[in-house]
């Protein structure tokens, strides 16, 4: 149980980034010195982690988190361009599409991900994944607030985005929990985010650290941003997915957007109906009946002792 509350915490903490994210926008920066940031201190924040971790326990240290091969850090460094990928395709297709519309297009990583752990491992999802998704798919788009909308203009640019960043989010999620598993939790997303660091780096040249926007009003939004986006999620996922696998992940990961809709209600002051506050509840149901059907399914006697 306490492997899914991590998965779950991780997907809560990506949902508080689109409002982070907005407010950084208010403050007149860019797609660039948004990523950029949170990337940079992300970083730091996870080596710094691993560093105190060294210190505070060297004999577990010395076994565990920095006997790395090169080729387990190349392959860290692989998949942690996914979730660079997932920032920038998803902040850059903000600014074509509503919120409510992009947040529908990333979430279909839901059945990606399923998709996906059915064509690798050749395996047949279960009943209670199948009838998950249908009522995930229901709760997301109520939730978004899409239906309850008007009208607006489809722009093929915004929509291509959103559905690349959806397929690199299913990708992390999927290759964070199959990669270089004995590797200490910490240790993996450090490396992971260092490959996320350079290809965002390559993308967006880090102007934010000389043009002044730093000491503007960046320095916050970057710090928040790196610790619920780039530190707590794969730290978490790392830890969580290769015990609950990849198909269950996906699955749980769809928390994100019930803690978007908090967020925006609490944080930004939007505007939310009534249906898209039961399409959170539909949603966590959704997210819930995996594991209570699974339990379900075990004898009373084990159920007892859960």
């Amino acid at each position: 149980m306490k492997y899914i509350l991590f998965v779950l915490a991780g997907a809560c903490s990506f949902g508080m980034l689109s409002t982070f994210v907005k407010k950084a926008y208010e403050s007149g920066f860019n797609v660039g010195d948004v990523v950029g940031s949170q990337n940079l201190f992300g970083v730091l924040m996870l080596w710094i982690l691993v560093l105190v971790s060294a210190k505070s326990n060297k004999q577990a240290t010395a076994t565990s988190s920095f006997k790395v091969s090169k080729r387990q850090v190349f392959s860290l460094m692989l998949v942690g361009t996914t979730t660079g990928l997932t920032g920038m395709f998803y902040y850059a297709a903000l600014q074509y599409i509503s919120a409510s519309f992009a947040i529908i297009l990333l979430f279909q990583f839901t059945w990606m991900g399923i998709l996906l752990e059915a064509i690798v491992e050749r395996k047949r999802p279960g009943k209670e994944k199948l009838f998950s998704l249908v009522i995930l798919f229901i709760g997301i788009i109520m939730a978004s607030g899409y239906l309850g909308g008007g009208k607006e203009a489809i722009s093929w640019m915004g929509v291509t985005l959103g559905l690349l960043a959806a397929v690199t989010y299913a990708l992390f999620i999927w290759f964070s929990g199959k990669t270089a598993k004995q590797v200490a939790p910490i240790t993996r997303s450090a490396i992971m985010l260092t490959g996320s660091f350079i290809l965002v780096m390559l993308v967006f040249p880090p102007h934010f650290l000389v043009n002044g926007s730093l000491h503007e009003a960046l320095l916050p939004w970057a710090l928040l941003l790196a610790l619920f986006g780039v530190v707590i999620p794969p730290l978490f996922f790392a830890i969580g997915v290769p015990k609950v696998g990849g198909g269950l992940a996906t699955i749980l990961s769809a928390a994100e957007l019930p803690m978007a809709v908090v967020m925006s209600y609490f944080v930004l002051n939007e505007a939310v109906n009534w249906l898209q506050w039961l399409g959170v509840v539909v949603t966590m149901c959704g997210i819930a009946l995996p594991e209570l059907m699974k339990r379900m399914k075990k004898p009373v006697f084990l159920r007892e002792q859960l």
